[in-house]
């Protein structure tokens, strides 16, 4: 039977026939050796950095939620430098979001360039360039952190036309958002620190693929890296799986209304969010996304009105990150982005809309 997303998310990764007396989501499982038979050796758990049954559970939920088997790394970028570092090669060349996660672009520039893999840079809306000779298409979609969506049915046709992999960075999204698998990608790769398990507690990353020769690079990388989740990060974040479709909803309700306040205001300038009908990329986010993420960004003008702000408001913590249940906002560019110095990215949490709206409402008038 087919169910809904808020379904599938509470019901994702556990047991079909569930033995009687067991916990719905059993505790995680805090061991690293595990029994060996002493004549055949390996069982099915022998060592948690090769194997893992609470890792195991939560590989299962992801992925029955994006369609692929998956592989859980310690972050997020634990999950997409191994992905980069499985599939590329000296004289590989690498298309990627110039206006994607930084600290890839970083990763981009230094190592993989260092090891002989150059680097593409493409707008996440585009134009796109032929892609011939490229090994690797990297998408970011909807981009952080200036919100721009891509066409990923479209994008993915181009770039296996000319020979190409496509990756698709899911984690604004989530895939209760979209499901880049089924738009024609190869590969989901995501950062589950933010909203998949949304309550700011978690450190975690993703792989997802239906190729499993590729997926078997990955996986040995990890093993021979060692870069997994420990047991509880993982018992958290399938427990907090559970909520995603009613935490999503909160979100994109709040974004909603707190888009639409900022793009009233003349003293905010620069609004994104892809479920306004005045974005740019509203067209493509429609038609392609399930729902709207809860992000949202604008420019206040300078770095002294964005503290300003910041310092006002009541219900706003300033805080890197996004996609947890409490609403945050950051200034990009102290961190090293190379975004303008009064630029915001803010992250909707569940608060009460009308709250949300209010408590911003008088910060901006403060600021």
């Amino acid at each position: 039977m087919s169910y809904s997303d808020g379904t599938r998310a509470v019901h994702a990764g556990l047991p079909e026939k569930p033995a009687v007396g067991d916990p719905f989501l059993a505790g995680p499982v805090f061991a690293a050796p595990f029994h060996l038979d002493p004549v055949s050796g390996p069982g099915e758990t022998n060592y948690a950095r090769t194997e893992h049954p609470t890792r195991g559970a939560l590989e299962s939920a992801i992925a029955e939620l994006e369609g692929a088997p998956t592989l859980v790394f310690s972050s997020g970028q634990a999950a997409i430098t191994a992905l980069l570092l499985s599939v590329l090669r000296a004289g590989d060349t690498l298309a990627l979001p110039a206006d994607g996660y930084f600290t890839v672009r970083a990763f981009a520039e230094g190592t993989l360039r260092e090891l002989g893999v150059a680097s593409l840079p493409v707008p996440t809306s585009g134009p796109y360039p032929d892609f011939s000779g490229v090994r690797l298409v990297l998408l970011e979609t909807p981009a952080n952190p200036g919100l721009d969506v891509c066409d990923i049915t479209a994008v993915s046709a181009a770039a296996h036309a000319a020979g190409a992999l496509v990756a698709v960075d899911n984690t604004a999204a989530t895939p209760l958002g979209q499901n880049p698998l089924a738009l024609g990608a190869d590969v989901v790769v995501a950062s589950g620190t933010k909203a998949l398990t949304g309550h700011s507690d978690v450190l975690l990353g993703y792989v997802s693929s239906g190729d499993g020769v590729l997926l078997d690079k990955v996986e040995t990388w990890r093993r021979q890296t060692g870069a997994v989740p420990g047991a509880f990060d993982c018992w958290l974040a399938h427990r907090s799986i559970a909520t995603l479709d009613l935490r999503l909803a909160r979100q994109t309700e709040n974004a909603a209304a707190v888009a639409t306040l900022l793009a009233a205001r003349p003293d905010v300038t620069g609004v994104r969010w892809p479920g306004l009908e005045s974005d740019p990329s509203y067209a493509v986010a429609r038609a392609q996304m399930r729902r709207i993420p809860g992000i949202v960004s604008f420019d206040l003008g300078s770095a002294e009105r964005v503290a300003r702000f910041l310092t006002a408001a009541e219900l706003v913590f300033a805080a890197t990150s996004f996609g947890g249940v409490h609403t945050t906002a950051d200034r990009r560019a102290q961190f090293g982005d190379d975004t303008a110095p009064g630029f915001v990215r803010l992250s909707c949490g569940i608060e009460d809309p009308a709250d949300l709206v209010a408590d911003l409402t008088a910060a901006l008038d403060r600021a």
